[in-house]
């Protein structure tokens, strides 16, 4: 009995259908599920989002920023308890990552940056020239969880007032909670406000 031949394009389509489905297999399952296991192994927090969690349960992400803010039956104003993260376009929310897209000459963001000014010197009770440059300015991504060192030593008098607690208390605090550049040379110090207010968070208030 001869068998008869498939026609060329048939053979064809067959072969790529078969290299479809190897290639789906290894780069879609295989190479995920290695990577996946990996990092579970090594570096399981890092994979699993940076959580901060409290009694088991997620409550941050170290990665992510957050406003620290009053209940909304009383205005949704910045609570002077906590130290506060820099301005954010997005207002910290991840679903609208982002910045405002004004440019350094753009007179409305240098109004906006004096009025901000203002209100940080008088939330703070510091004077105006006292007030770091990240505490007027968003960053690029909008969620970003770091302030200078200088932002979070100014806030510290503030947040110690608000909680009955030393100012000596409440600034060691912040030193041990200050990063400094990655690798030795890369970006500058800072203070991760997500993780050092969960700190803070058992200080007492």
């Amino acid at each position: 009995m001869t068998r008869t031949a498939l026609p060329t394009v048939l053979r064809h389509h067959l072969a790529a259908l078969r290299m479809l489905l190897v290639f789906t297999v290894i780069t879609g399952l295989a190479y995920p599920l290695l990577i996946t296991g990996i990092a579970q192994a090594v570096l399981p927090g890092q994979a699993n989002g940076s959580l901060l969690t409290v009694d088991g349960r997620p409550v941050a992400s170290r990665l992510l920023g957050q406003n620290f803010t009053l209940p909304r039956a009383r205005g949704a104003r910045p609570d002077p308890a906590w130290f506060q993260p820099r301005p954010s376009a997005s207002g910290y929310d991840p679903g609208k990552s982002g910045a405002s897209n004004l440019g350094p000459n753009n007179p409305a963001l240098a109004a906006a940056i004096r009025a901000r000014r203002a209100t940080v010197a008088a939330f703070d009770g510091v004077p105006p020239a006292a007030v770091p440059a990240d505490a007027v300015t968003a960053g690029g991504s909008g969620l970003d969880p770091d302030i200078s060192p200088a932002y979070a030593y100014e806030q510290a008098g503030r947040v110690a007032r608000a909680r009955r607690l030393s100012p000596a208390r409440v600034r060691a605090l912040v030193d041990r909670h200050v990063q400094g550049r990655q690798l030795g040379f890369l970006g500058q110090p800072r203070v991760n406000v997500v993780v050092l207010n969960r700190a803070l968070a058992g200080q007492g208030r």
